[in-house]
């Protein structure tokens, strides 16, 4: 795994955890309660934070693919 990948990963499993944890505290909390709503928001924004970590990850997976074609075509070229 390369080590941007790798890093990555790290972030997306310590975003799983705060995620798991605001989800526990929310179903403690009172519904309608301005706790409730702030752990609501926070839920949403660590899956926003997820997508984008996704998408990254997806990047870079493609361009190492791509880069490893590009060198493979440029040694059958050559």
């Amino acid at each position: 795994m390369e080590p941007n990948v790798a890093l990555i990963q790290e972030f997306v499993d310590q975003i799983l955890e705060l995620s798991a944890c605001a989800h526990v505290r929310r179903r403690m909390a009172a519904k309608d309660s301005p706790e409730f709503h702030a752990l609501t928001g926070a839920i949403s924004a660590y899956g926003n934070v997820l997508a984008m970590l996704t998408a990254m990850r997806r990047l870079e997976e493609f361009y190492a693919k791509a880069s490893e074609q590009v060198s493979n075509y440029a040694q059958w070229v050559s």
